[in-house]
């Protein structure tokens, strides 16, 4: 390999190729059969993604060659000390607060501190289990939030809750609520967004919704508007289905971005001026919240063992509760100029 982190982003024009023959021709010095190896171990992600090396490149990929020293992803994990917020245990399962910034599993570019690096230390006595068709490196997990998505995750201790959780997760019988703040003011201000959800056709490390019933998967969001601040609403998102990004995504489909969500374009202003003091304050904004601005907030399953319907919820985080108060302290004081607004 090359020693060097290379990304590549496939040309609109390409044709269907495989990965290993058109990446012979992009990286000097690397025969077939190394770039094969490479695939193989991990090396190499498309959409941030693991594939092998048949796979056939599309427009739009985004190819990453990292490091060949880097540590194989899919390899069994060692411990880190790593500060978990515990919101509930016992024998069975483990319930920790996740906080934004940190990655729930190893992957290319995060192969150390992550949440498993956490808990792998924390659980160091117990053999923790591995989800059926997941890697090694991914002890405990039945699901996951992004990076930078605070909130709740249930962890499996044993065999048996993993199947048990599992299963629940499967069935769409878990219950699950999100709290995010979103730009502008839904209407109505309570309503299923049904729309399907693929990957976006140009841009492959996003998703989107389609009609398309091939490249479309089910996604069932419910929405609430909690607190609406016209510039912005702090809305509740209650999912059936676990798709990935579905609620940037079917929140973004509405015309409602989560606020500084730099994936989907929530990261500039979507609603009010453009005047140097408003954009001065939403980037005060911005820094107080330096990321999507999105809480896995209530977690609610039958227990594994006792059968009993459990119950966890993680308040409003200090970063999306600031930039909140901030933003309705501005509503307040613009409220006599946005009747204005409203009346034009």
């Amino acid at each position: 390999m090359t020693g060097n982190s290379q990304t590549i982003i496939v040309d609109p024009k390409q044709e269907p190729l495989r990965l290993d023959l058109f990446l012979i021709d992009r990286l000097a010095k690397v025969s077939r059969s190394r770039l094969q190896k490479a695939i193989k171990e991990g090396f190499v992600s498309v959409n941030e993604q693991q594939i092998k090396p048949n796979y056939k490149v599309s427009p739009g990929d985004v190819i990453k060659v990292d490091f060949p020293h880097a540590k194989r992803p899919g390899s069994r994990v060692e411990g880190e000390d790593i500060p978990l917020e515990i919101l509930y245990e016992d024998e069975s399962l483990l319930i920790v607060n996740k906080q934004a910034g940190m990655v729930v599993h190893p992957g290319i570019g995060n192969m150390e501190g992550t949440l498993v690096h956490a808990l792998v230390h924390y659980l160091s006595h117990k053999d923790l289990p591995v989800l059926e068709g997941n890697l090694a490196d991914r002890p405990g997990l039945v699901h996951r939030i992004d990076k930078d998505t605070s909130g709740i995750l249930v962890i499996a201790k044993t065999a048996e809750a993993m199947t048990h959780l599992a299963r629940q997760f499967a069935d769409h019988s878990i219950e699950r609520s999100y709290k995010a703040l979103v730009w502008g003011q839904p209407d109505p201000e309570e309503d299923s967004i049904t729309d399907k959800i693929g990957r976006h056709p140009r841009n492959r490390i996003i998703y989107t919704t389609t009609e398309d019933e091939d490249e479309g998967k089910e996604a069932i969001t419910h929405y609430k508007v909690l607190h609406g601040l016209y510039y912005v609403s702090l809305v509740e998102c209650r999912l059936e289905t676990g798709r990935t990004h579905q609620i940037r995504v079917h929140m973004k489909s509405r015309g409602h971005t989560i606020f500084n969500d730099h994936r989907y374009g929530g990261d500039r202003i979507l609603k009010g001026t453009v005047f140097n003091k408003y954009r001065q304050f939403v980037d005060n904004c911005f820094d107080l919240c330096p990321r999507q601005a999105l809480h896995a907030a209530s977690l609610s399953f039958i227990h594994p063992v006792t059968n009993q319907k459990m119950e966890f919820d993680a308040p409003l985080p200090d970063d999306m509760d600031a930039v909140l108060k901030k933003w309705t302290a501005y509503v307040s004081y613009k409220r006599d100029i946005i009747d204005g607004e409203e009346s034009n």
